[in-house]
């Protein structure tokens, strides 16, 4: 009896970490299994370094998983060179084969994206696409012809040597930043400057099977029969960071928000200018995470503001106006840390805040000086000038009603009672009066 019950206690014993364990196989067995697949990551529209963040992201996850294939399904007309570069060397870097298939129909892979597709291990088009057009292009002030010639060269040699990494064309790779070359899909291909031409992503990973990739100088065939495809697009949060991160709206927001913040505070409880403030600063800040900031030039811009907003309180004929426009100016100029063109607060921008905020600061200087005119309408001083009735005879002395109340009065001639009358001069709590 005791030997059967120690068996039954020994079973349950021993029962419970199987259970255990077969319920963590249950849980983490099949995503275990299924973790290798390949991952799509649509770009559609500028590269930019919301552009960076997302695929360098989804770039590390997928190494991560030890997927077999980095899908980037591309659509652009171009952008910031900075991005770009970061992309190829998170591309290069990458230990799973990356694929940048040009796709839908009507898509193309223009100026930076030219040189993305150049950097993959497989280069792929859907048929009425195209690529190239990848001329560096200056944003702002035009840079003097030496330094547009380095920055050409520059290019150049950047686009040739990926070319000639990836095996492929490096003449025509020189002649699309050159002579901004664009060529079709057909033609891209007879030029190898890309590996296939495939209709669609069904398609193309139909004809991937089996191809072979260099991998740390290894051969290394894909094998995606079968494989789970998984598309991961831009998160809303990263469509957001996508729109502030542009330097312009950024900067503006940023201006918005400042200002807005600073009016709530001279005017505690109109509430619509702190909401839209905090909520422009807060977009603000969320696009400078993605934009090379200079803190110096946001010092500036905040001093400026300071600046314009205190020649409201203080007389300064003007000095902090015009101390005010400068900094801002400057800090505007210096906001973003970086030798892009691209990233760069354009001149009109510049303008139109410094007009804004210049005509905010007239206008409530004006504000200011006609309040400081305007004649008082409460305490002694503001009841002179104001109009009653005598409700005695003043002979000197008497009664009048004045603004709703009865007051002792005084007056150098006879006023009759009923007599309307205006104050001259408050004396303590007696008026002194003259017939109107």
């Amino acid at each position: 009896m005791i030997t059967h019950r120690r068996q039954q206690q020994t079973r349950r014993l021993l029962g419970a970490p199987a259970l255990l364990l077969a319920l963590l196989l249950t849980l983490f067995l099949p995503s275990l299994c299924c973790a290798a697949g390949i991952t799509v990551t649509p770009v559609a529209g500028d590269i930019t370094p919301v552009t960076v963040d997302y695929l360098k992201k989804n770039l590390h996850a997928a190494a991560q998983r030890g997927d077999r294939l980095f899908l980037i399904e591309l659509d652009t007309p171009g952008g910031l060179e900075s991005s770009m570069r970061e992309i190829i060397k998170e591309m290069l870097a990458s230990p799973v084969p990356v694929v940048v298939f040009v796709a839908p129909s009507g898509a193309r892979a223009g100026s930076a994206g030219a040189i993305i597709t150049l950097a993959a291990d497989i280069a792929a088009m859907a048929p009425g696409t195209n690529i190239g057009a990848a001329h560096p292009v200056s944003f702002g002030a035009a840079p003097d012809k030496v330094m547009a010639q380095k920055i050409l060269n520059d290019s150049a040699a950047y686009a040739e040597g990926i070319a000639t990494r990836r095996g492929r064309n490096p003449a025509v790779a020189v002649k699309m930043v050159r002579e901004s070359a664009s060529l079709p899909a057909d033609k891209a291909l007879s030029e190898r400057v890309i590996d296939l031409i495939a209709a669609d992503r069904v398609d193309l990973l139909r004809k991937l099977e089996g191809k072979v990739v260099r991998r740390e100088g290894k051969e290394m065939p894909l094998r995606l029969a079968g494989t789970e495809v998984t598309v991961r697009p831009m998160s809303s949060v990263q469509n957001i960071m996508e729109v502030v991160s542009d330097p312009d709206i950024a900067y503006i927001l940023m201006i918005v928000g400042v200002l807005g913040l600073m009016v709530e505070l001279a005017n505690p409880g109109v509430i619509l200018p702190g909401v839209v403030g905090g909520v422009s600063l807060i977009l603000a800040l969320f696009g400078f995470e993605t934009l090379p900031v200079n803190f110096a030039g946001v010092l500036l811009i905040l001093l400026a503001i300071v600046f314009l907003i205190a020649e409201i309180k203080i007389i300064s004929h003007g000095m902090l106006t015009v101390a005010g426009v400068i900094s801002l100016v400057f800090g505007s100029l210096m906001l973003y840390d970086d030798s892009d063109p691209a990233l760069r607060v354009s001149w009109s921008v510049i303008a139109v805040a410094a007009c804004s905020l210049v005509g905010f600061s007239l206008f409530a200087v004006s504000r200011a000086v006609r309040a400081h005119k305007a004649r008082p309408t409460t305490g002694r001083e503001g009841l002179i000038g104001e109009t009653g009735r005598a409700v005695t005879d003043l002979a000197p002395e008497g009664k009048v009603f004045v603004r709703g109340e009865y007051w002792d009065a005084r007056c150098d001639e006879a006023v009759a009672g009923g007599e309307p009358v205006v104050v001259t001069v408050v004396e303590g709590m007696v008026l002194k009066v003259k017939r109107l």
